[in-house]
């Protein structure tokens, strides 16, 4: 099973691409929203792939990024949802916006999605909820109630970092506001990340 590839762009087109590894010419599914990363033609290209094995045929789905690759291979575990709905769907939403409307049960936002009906979004919604928590870079302001803190970059990778321990997005974008409501703004801004970092997880013990 092919898991990756490097080797040279040889052909890029809205949803497929060639590369060349070795001689070899690989034909690979891919994102046409995703274009825009690629290098040019002729230049090397690292994917990652998910290889899919049919009776009568094997098909590559790239991916540029680690995490695309997971979320594709989560969609695909839903019943109804093969390979080319799941790319549909990832070229409509990034990982970190489908898996904040799957948590909201945002059901308007997934069935904008291109060949999502409503069915399929409730289905997306109920068999995904535990499994899509992994994403890191949550949208943590759509699901956390509405606070008048903005959340600065350093706030935004504390919360990120709390979110990788296993916190919910809301816990720890209110973690974060409890740390900012006990010191001046003068004070909040010369903490370091790992100052931030643990008093915010003293705050959730």
């Amino acid at each position: 099973m092919i898991a990756s590839l490097r080797g040279i762009l040889s052909h890029k087109s809205p949803e497929e691409l060639i590369v060349e590894v070795g001689g070899v010419g690989y034909l690979v599914r891919f994102s046409p929203t995703g274009l825009h990363r690629l290098p040019e033609v002729g230049d090397e290209v690292f994917l990652h792939i998910f290889t899919n094995v049919r009776e009568d045929s094997i098909e590559l789905f790239g991916f540029s990024e680690r995490q695309e690759k997971e979320m594709f291979i989560i969609l695909i575990s839903v019943s109804g949802v093969g390979p080319k709905l799941a790319m549909n769907i990832l070229s409509g939403l990034a990982p970190a916006g489908l898996a904040t409307a799957i948590l909201t049960t945002d059901l308007g936002r997934l069935t904008k999605l291109p060949g999502v009906g409503r069915k399929t979004a409730e289905r997306l919604c109920v068999e995904l909820k535990d499994k899509v928590q992994f994403i890191p870079a949550l949208d943590s302001a759509a699901l956390a109630p509405a606070s008048p803190l903005a959340v600065d970059a350093v706030g935004s990778d504390v919360i990120s970092a709390l979110v990788n321990l296993g916190y919910a997005p809301a816990a720890a974008r209110q973690a974060l506001e409890r740390v900012r409501g006990g010191v001046t703004a003068e004070e909040y801004e010369r903490l370091p990340l790992a100052e931030l970092l643990r008093v915010a997880l003293r705050s959730l013990a």
